[in-house]
């Protein structure tokens, strides 16, 4: 469905103003589809990025504040999300040796099972945008220009 559509808007001022706002209701439109995908596993997008980034350093550890900065949200709390992932049994943190205020994070074998529980279905998230190969491709590349 077009964007003029979806937001019963016409018209726009200009070109580059329908893009940004298309692609601002687009990225809302799909957190909800990763929250509805999300939800039968217990978790939310976002506790799922960190536990794909745990995952990625498994068996090491890793920061809190090195999870954070590769985070595709940003503004995550950090303190509050690895709480509630620690209550899921999902991760462990245990004080990091070199500095008692930072803790070292890990993946646990829960969390490592329901990775692999998730990427069965994996499919159907990412091909939400039911874009071909190519598309994917060209869109991605003109995101990446449009960050600059």
């Amino acid at each position: 469905m077009k964007i003029e559509d979806e937001i019963r808007q016409p018209k726009f001022s200009s070109p580059h103003q329908k893009a940004v706002i298309n692609l601002i209701f687009t990225a809302n439109w799909l957190v909800n589809r990763q929250h509805d995908f999300f939800k039968p596993f217990g978790i939310t997008g976002q506790q799922f990025n960190v536990l794909r980034i745990l995952k990625g350093q498994h068996p090491k550890s890793i920061s809190a504040n090195e999870i954070k900065s590769r985070m595709l949200d940003k503004n995550s709390d950090m303190s509050r999300l690895l709480d509630r992932l620690l209550k899921k049994n999902l991760i462990s943190k245990s004080v990091c040796p070199e500095d008692k205020r930072a803790s070292n994070v890990f993946i646990t074998e829960h969390g490592l099972n329901l990775l692999k529980d998730i990427s069965r279905r994996q499919a159907e998230i990412d091909k939400i945008l039911s874009l071909t190969e190519d598309e994917a491709v060209q869109l991605s590349l003109l995101l990446d220009k449009g960050r600059g």
